[in-house]
């Protein structure tokens, strides 16, 4: 077994290797940024308020950023930086939403104005709406900065802006997409499937078929504590004719659980998901279609108003923003919809649309 002094040098040195790919970037607030390309960085995108920002590198010198584009569902933006002799941080076989192996050790290494920081976190193994929990102490300048594991391989990029006083990242092999997409296109595809749905939930005693419709007052359609129609305009679309609104920070389909200036769900929002899911804790929710967009994938797919979603790729939901969440870094991908129709469950594979 390895003792504790070695494993205090082990992850000295992957402190070590990591900052050698994490620059400061001299935004609205000083972050860090991390190097996954030659001349190329990923940062916050919620701070960069201009298309031009200093970036300093490890060894002190100042050169200039150029803003290639920003993915507001990431927040992640890339930056264009000529003359940066930085390597970049090589990353461990990792597909789409693979959060790595559960329990491992991870390191939060950033590079604020006053030298490299780090904190020390243990892998939760699941990435949660797009989102990896670094189990890490959040510091001042850490967004943008490096989750990396014990040998020093990026794990995925920091924000800490997400959620207060939480330390979350996007995947390393999601950032690696969006800086792809980013540095060829300037923009990320937003996925979307063209289905309006409002929550239902089944009590723990009762199967789908079974279910009350006086779980929520007024049945499965009605007006729900949200405001607005089904479940107010705020939470159950995906854009469109029934999206959200729209403003400063908000994706082109965040369906309303955007926020100006930060790249997830604002704290009035997350509070209410918590009370919703304690208060139907014990039972299964899923998602009733109450619209269906015409030409959208829903409608290819042959999704009906009144179908009942159970879960996406196996997983269920608890709200319709989850699965606005999960499937908007999902352009072009097929996935698996469980739907109670008729009284009974099928599976129905749908190709994410792009907008």
């Amino acid at each position: 077994m390895t003792n504790l002094s070695d494993l205090s040098t082990a992850m000295a040195d992957a402190v070590e290797q990591a900052a050698r790919s994490v620059v400061t970037v001299r935004a609205a607030r000083p972050v860090s940024g991390t190097v996954v390309g030659d001349g190329l960085v990923l940062t916050p995108a919620h701070l960069l308020h201009t298309e031009e920002v200093p970036v300093v590198t490890p060894d002190g010198q100042t050169r200039t950023g150029v803003v290639v584009g920003r993915d507001p569902g990431s927040d992640l933006a890339l930056l264009r930086v000529d003359g940066l002799n930085v390597p970049a941080l090589s990353s461990p076989a990792l597909t789409a939403g693979d959060a790595g192996r559960a329990g491992e050790l991870l390191l939060a290494v950033g590079r604020p104005p006053g030298g490299v920081q780090a904190s020390l976190g243990l892998n939760p193994g699941r990435v949660r709406d797009g989102w990896l929990h670094a189990g890490a102490q959040p510091f001042p300048g850490a967004s943008g900065g490096a989750l990396v594991n014990a040998q020093g391989e990026l794990v995925g990029v920091l924000n800490a802006g997400v959620r207060r006083g939480q330390l979350l990242a996007v995947p390393a092999a999601r950032a690696a997409r969006v800086a792809d997409l980013l540095s060829r296109e300037g923009r990320v595809p937003r996925g979307y499937l063209g289905l309006a749905t409002q929550p239902v939930h089944f009590p723990a005693a009762a199967t789908p078929d079974e279910v009350d419709e006086d779980a929520f007052p007024g049945g499965p359609f009605a007006r729900g504590p949200f405001g607005g129609g089904p479940w107010g305009d705020r939470f159950r679309g995906e854009g469109g004719p029934w999206g959200g609104r729209r403003g400063p920070g908000r994706g082109p389909d965040h369906g309303g659980h955007g926020h100006p200036g930060r790249g997830g769900m604002d704290e009035a929002r997350l509070e209410k998901l918590r009370r919703f899911r304690e208060r139907f804790a014990g039972g299964r929710v899923g998602l009733t279609v109450v619209q269906v967009e015409a030409g959208s994938p829903g409608q290819a797919a042959g999704f009906r108003v009144g179908d009942v979603l159970l879960a996406l790729d196996g997983e269920g939901f608890t709200h319709p923003a989850e699965l606005l969440s999960r499937v908007r870094t999902r352009a072009g991908e097929t996935v698996t919809l469980r739907v109670l129709r008729g009284g009974e469950e099928q599976d129905v594979t749908v190709s994410v649309g792009e907008r």
